[in-house]
């Protein structure tokens, strides 16, 4: 009971901490450097305290999912030399969705690696406008960045591979119009383990759940979001950022040897559940308020 309610809380505090951050300067952790570590089989992390970002290493080349905020460039790139490889190794880049605080660096990383540019349908104006066709954040210019040309256009369910790894691209919209939560399988030990690194299921403070002209099907491509997320199987769970799966106490257990920290199944069950709660409770609110 009390791992459930700490787990409750972790992400309750999350959400706080980014509501703070849209509304007020940048979260500090966003920012804060963070070990670089392997996760499990190639998948690696590379991200700050709070702002995820993942290396992928096959033999063809690697994969970085997120480019987080301009400043977080050069740091992504010192945690993928800390541990070995070479940031001019990154042949394919990816994203969650496109809020700035995870494609804000994407025109860095493509003009220092070379790397494609893959990214979800429905976010691809907003990354192409550098944020200024989002449903939500169009007029906000403290949320806008660099404009970034897509070059591989996904669909959901979409599936690619590079040297041996293949990631699918789930469509779980909402939090933006083509936030995508990506699967993979790792090998551990000789056991295969399902990565699931979530999006965002998350309804940020102002988002018009009911009669939203900009987003008229926000409410059902959340509920769509959240029954997709239910019935993917998931051993390693992780997301976009750190507070979502609890990366600083999972770290700090890997640290003292537990080789399985990120392995964690009941979490991301727990983790889903309490924020279609928190969507249900604020869809009910919204409707009640507009009869």
């Amino acid at each position: 009971m009390q791992l459930h309610l700490r787990r409750r809380l972790s992400a309750f505090v999350a959400v706080l901490l980014l509501v703070a951050a849209l509304h007020a300067q940048p979260n500090p952790a966003w920012t804060r450097p963070f070990p670089a570590f392997r996760i499990a089989g190639n998948l690696y992390y590379v991200g700050s305290e709070d702002l995820a970002s993942y290396l992928i290493v096959t033999p063809q080349g690697d994969i970085l999912i997120n480019s987080n905020l301009e400043s977080s460039v050069p740091q992504i790139q010192k945690s993928v030399e800390s541990l070995g490889f070479h940031f001019s190794d990154i042949k394919i880049l990816l994203i969650s969705h496109a809020h700035y605080d995870h494609c804000a660096g994407s025109a860095e990383v493509k003009k220092l690696t070379g790397a494609k540019y893959y990214v979800m349908d429905a976010d691809v104006p907003v990354v192409e406008s550098g944020g200024s066709a989002d449903f939500h954040y169009a007029a906000d210019k403290s949320m806008h960045f660099p404009p970034t040309p897509v070059d591989r256009v996904l669909h959901d369910s979409e599936a690619f591979s590079l040297g041996g790894t293949v990631l699918t691209a789930y469509l779980t919209a909402g939090h933006t119009k083509g936030t995508t939560t990506w699967v993979l399988d790792e090998t551990e030990a000789g056991k295969t383990l399902h990565v699931v690194i979530v999006g965002s299921p998350n309804v940020n403070p102002g988002y018009k759940l009911v009669n939203n002209k900009t987003y008229p099907q926000i409410a059902a491509d959340y509920e769509h979001g959240f029954r997709l997320l239910h019935g993917l199987p998931c051993d390693i769970f992780l997301g976009a950022h750190g507070g979502y799966f609890g990366l600083i106490e999972k770290y700090d257990r890997w640290k003292r040897g537990d080789r399985d920290a990120f392995v964690d199944p009941a979490g991301y069950k727990n983790y889903i559940s309490e924020r279609e709660q928190a969507f249900l409770i604020e869809l009910r609110r919204q409707q009640t308020r507009s009869r």
